[in-house]
């Protein structure tokens, strides 16, 4: 069960901006990430070297956690909003379920549910 207070540092990471070093700080070494029903990737390294890339792909993301956060013992389900501007200035917003398991104060694995029309331009 993560603490609560690096639960609440882990959702401030994000929101700043810095998806990047929330999984730096914030994922075991052996992590996953799942897009829906798309097959798991791993590894904390391709997930910092993916989340980049995606970062890099936009001129901003600005981030929004709409609260409450549930908690379950080592389970997490957070809320995010994300609204991305490309570099031509074009905008669209994702709405997004992050349901996450935690190991201690680190995150071993976390799906997304989000409906991928969102991001069409």
């Amino acid at each position: 069960m993560p603490d609560r207070n690096v639960l609440e540092e882990f959702i401030a990471t994000v929101v700043a901006g810095q998806h990047d070093a929330a999984i730096e700080r914030y994922y075991t070494e052996d992590a996953t990430m799942q897009e829906n029903l798309a097959p798991p990737r791993g590894g904390r390294k391709a997930l910092v070297a993916r989340e980049r890339a995606v970062m890099a792909a936009f001129k901003s993301i600005a981030t929004e956690c709409v609260r409450p956060v549930f908690v379950d013992g080592d389970h997490v389900v957070i809320r995010w909003i994300f609204a991305f501007e490309s570099a031509d200035g074009s905008k669209r917003q994702m709405d997004e379920l992050a349901y996450q398991r935690w190991s201690g104060d680190r995150i071993a694995e976390e799906r997304f549910y989000y409906d991928p029309k969102q991001m069409q331009a």
